[in-house]
């Protein structure tokens, strides 16, 4: 989907907008992707700089979605100043800033522990709903789907193909309260029922 690897088989289209200066898609791995010797800053409007965006131009857009975070008095931070959960938001405002068609979003929120991985998801939450960004999600997290997502694609185990579709019918705007909502637990048990036995099967995969 990334272009990262060759297609094997098959067809993606991804319907453009009115500006063919817009990328394609960003990516944000699980992995904190910056590049250790730029600042914050510098990390953030990195791809606009690849794009040929004036320095003055991409440094306004970077501090404006570094603001956005609540990382703009970190601007001029390295990498190794800051928290993991810090450098995630540097890793998903790089992709926003650069304006992306999709969202690629690969487990982003893997690697955080479990307190900051809910304040991250909340902040995901708000930045959608004032992007209206198309997302593409990948996690192996089952509420993390639910809360996030319009739509949950569940995937099996090798070989990965599509098992099932869920339409997340929850209100928006989201947030971890939503997490209480009736609702949510039923979506929850209705994908785990189909869920844990392709878990089991994996596990059983395994040497």
């Amino acid at each position: 989907v990334a272009g990262l690897e060759d297609v094997s088989s098959g067809r993606i289209e991804i319907a453009r907008g009115s500006d063919p200066g817009k990328p394609t898609n960003s990516v944000v791995f699980q992995e904190y992707a910056i590049f250790p010797w730029k600042t914050v800053i510098e990390n953030v409007a990195f791809g606009l700089q690849m794009r040929g965006i004036s320095r003055a131009e991409r440094l306004d857009v970077a501090r404006h979605w570094l603001d956005r975070v609540g990382l703009a008095k970190f601007a001029e931070y390295y990498p190794h100043q800051i928290s993991g959960g810090m450098k995630q938001r540097v890793s998903i405002v790089r992709a926003l800033a650069n304006d992306p068609e999709v969202l690629l979003m690969d487990e982003p929120l893997g690697a955080l522990d479990a307190q900051t991985r809910v304040v991250l998801q909340e902040e995901l939450l708000r930045i959608w709903e004032e992007t209206r960004k198309t997302v593409l999600y990948i996690t192996h997290s089952l509420e993390e789907a639910v809360l996030l997502g319009d739509r949950v694609v569940l995937m099996s185990a090798q070989p990965g193909r599509v098992l099932d579709i869920y339409q997340i019918d929850l209100p928006r705007p989201r947030s971890f309260e939503t997490t209480n909502l009736p609702a949510f637990a039923d979506y929850r048990a209705r994908i785990w029922d189909k869920l844990s036995a392709e878990v089991t099967r994996a596990m059983e995969m395994q040497p």
